[in-house]
């Protein structure tokens, strides 16, 4: 994050106003929480991150989802719980955003919660009686969905956390560029004849 602050122009910062404030907080932790070997892997991604930034929450919400989905099928038991809630948070928030019914999951999410029945059952019991806010997502559930996941990845009983984590942080920056470069669409496309 310090490399990008410099090549935008900025302050040297690992906190720089060029990335949105969630998605640097996990280049952090990736970067914090991968080897040496595997860090020089990560400098080609810096460029990609500037410039990414926006207020709007649908950001968070998609970068906290695809955390909590990419660690919670690799995570320990004692993980699950918080990672299937974050899920169940994430996707509740993107559902209210984007005017969409509530309690409907996306394929990945899906995916990811059928992995862990057990913690699914009780991330579903807890979330139908908590009910977020706006605010309380953005400065406390996304931060700490982003936080448990890489953990849980670093701690997962896998052979390669390293590029789990490298993979999620790549995936993760997709997601932005999706959402901040992509114009939405107020009005149908026209008809080719």
């Amino acid at each position: 994050m310090e490399l990008a602050s410099y090549l935008a122009g900025e302050r040297w910062s690992d906190h720089p106003a060029c990335t949105h404030p969630l998605l640097a907080a996990l280049a952090r932790l990736v970067n914090d929480n991968t080897s040496d070997e595997s860090r020089a892997q990560l400098v080609h991604l810096v460029p990609t991150i500037i410039g990414l930034t926006s207020d709007d929450l649908r950001l968070d919400a998609r970068i906290a989802l695809r955390c909590a989905t990419t660690a919670l099928p690799v995570a320990a038991a004692e993980r699950q719980l918080a990672l299937a809630v974050s899920v169940l948070a994430a996707e509740e928030m993107l559902a209210r955003l984007e005017g969409a019914p509530s309690g409907q999951l996306s394929e990945r999410s899906r995916r990811a919660m059928e992995e862990v029945p057990h913690a699914a059952e009780q991330a579903r019991r807890f979330s139908r009686a908590a009910r977020i806010t706006e605010k309380g997502f953005r400065r406390y559930a996304a931060p700490n969905a982003v936080q448990l996941s890489v953990v849980g990845i670093v701690q997962a009983c896998i052979t390669d956390p390293d590029a789990l984590l490298r993979r999620l942080l790549e995936e993760a920056i997709d997601d932005c560029v999706t959402l901040i470069r992509t114009p939405e669409r107020t009005t149908p496309a026209p008809a080719h004849a």
